[in-house]
């Protein structure tokens, strides 16, 4: 089984959209989708998410199931350097670092302050709607690998955001979230995928193969939009750092 996560275009978070530029990522997006052999398309119930599926299921002439757990990771948090709430993905180096928790997949929500935010009660509720969706393909969960009752060649894509992305990418390969968010970087309508190793017969694994693959935008001379950093240098004065 192979899936597909990808992160939504160039966003416009005012109106829960796309800009002009990511509306030319999305249709760029979906001349590499479309040539696929595609089981089935899911889709968060955001706009900015919708908007992005929309040129690629128009090529297609196909629809996309929405799921209310693909939305955008959504707990606020108290963050150390902050007098107000944030979202819980985005801390400063210096503070997350220093908690040796959130670098344990097991006890990364071991916080105070995520605790406040009912952090895992939000990634628990994520990760049982994507067992569930695997379980309808023939994968169940056990402990940290997969039990296949039904094995399939199957792909399947996902379009979300970077924050959720990022948890079921963690629960898949065991990886903290908070690693994921602040050490990996997915450019709007990058894509990862990640694809079963059944090694034993009916014991499976997931693998990814590809992270943050904008390669659909390099075809077409297009540079990746900036939303998913912070700034190289801090003077830097063009690159934002909050």
């Amino acid at each position: 089984m192979k899936i597909l996560i990808v992160r939504h275009g160039d966003p416009d978070y005012t109106i829960d959209s796309l800009t002009e530029k990511g509306w030319k990522e999305a249709e760029y997006l979906s001349d590499r989708i479309s040539g696929l052999d595609v089981k089935e398309f899911y889709v968060s119930p955001l706009g900015r998410a919708k908007d992005t599926a929309s040129r690629t299921l128009e090529k297609m002439g196909r629809s996309a199931v929405e799921c209310q757990w693909l939305r955008e990771f959504a707990p606020r948090i108290m963050r150390p350097d902050k007098e107000e709430e944030t979202i819980v993905w985005d801390w400063l180096p210096q503070d997350w670092t220093a908690q040796e928790n959130f670098y344990q997949y097991d006890k990364w929500s071991d916080s105070e302050i995520l605790k406040g935010g009912k952090v895992k009660e939000e990634y628990d509720w994520v990760v049982n709607g994507f067992d569930a969706l695997l379980a309808e393909y023939g994968y169940e969960r056990k402990g940290h690998y997969y039990e296949v009752k039904r094995a399939n060649n199957d792909t399947i894509v996902l379009f979300c955001h970077f924050g959720v992305g990022c948890v079921l990418i963690g629960h898949l390969l065991g990886i903290s979230p908070m690693v994921m968010w602040h050490g990996f970087c997915a450019a709007p309508t990058s894509v990862a995928t990640i694809v079963t190793e059944e090694r034993r017969k009916g014991i499976a694994y997931f693998r990814m193969s590809a992270y943050g693959d904008i390669s659909h935008l390099y075809a077409r001379g297009e540079e990746p939009a900036f939303a998913a950093r912070f700034c190289e240098c801090f003077d830097n004065e063009d690159e934002r750092r909050d």
